[in-house]
């Protein structure tokens, strides 16, 4: 038989797992909107250049040109350091004159009038890649890598996901307020008809 009491301290819990649920949310979809919000202000401003979060960038690899090191939808995180630090043996990610996004290993470096290039080669290729790239083509140096997080990574990026985000944080923001106004008025609803009995 279920009593006021049990009742009461069931809603108890049922809005304390709410808030929990709540609580996680936020920390999940909060850094999402920041990480997408970035990445699209950072392509607006600056369109020809790959957008960066704190200095790393993401791709998502499309070929088995670098199996079995990264595979097909891996997404990859590479990061921009000075031309110094730049080896062979590194894998790099950079774009050709095609303007295709690449990510193979260097093979060499060689000097060309005085120009630094870099010869470059995927792990699962038979032959060098033909364009030799300079330090300015190249978007940054590999640092990890998310097995098959690619789809991910990609809607991540896109603007509808941002849409969608916002809005389910403004609806959460929306359904929490709506649960507080109507125990605001439970209550006091309660204390009139506790006054009127008195």
């Amino acid at each position: 038989m279920y009593t006021i009491d049990k009742v009461q301290k069931e809603n108890q819990r049922i809005h304390s797992i709410g808030k929990v649920i709540s609580v996680i949310l936020y920390i999940i979809l909060i850094p999402m909107i920041i990480f997408n919000f970035t990445l699209i202000i950072k392509s607006f401003i600056n369109p020809n250049k790959t957008p960066d979060f704190f200095g790393y960038k993401s791709f998502v690899i499309v070929s088995g040109s670098m199996e079995p090191t990264i595979r097909k939808q891996d997404a990859i995180f590479v990061k921009e350091v000075p031309e110094e630090e730049i080896q062979v043996n590194d894998i790099i990610s950079f774009t050709t004159q095609e303007e295709t996004n690449v990510t193979h290993r260097i093979v060499e470096i060689i000097e060309e009038n005085g120009i630094k290039k870099y010869r470059t080669k995927g792990d699962n290729n038979r032959t060098e890649d033909k364009e030799k790239i300079t330090y300015n083509q190249i978007e940054g140096k590999y640092q990890f890598k998310i097995n098959q997080f690619g789809i991910v990574t990609q809607i991540l990026k896109s603007k509808i996901t941002l849409i969608i985000l916002v809005w389910l944080m403004v609806w959460i923001y929306g359904y929490q307020a709506i649960i507080k106004s109507r125990k605001r008025m439970r209550k006091e609803k309660r204390k009139a008809y506790e006054k009127k009995m008195q």
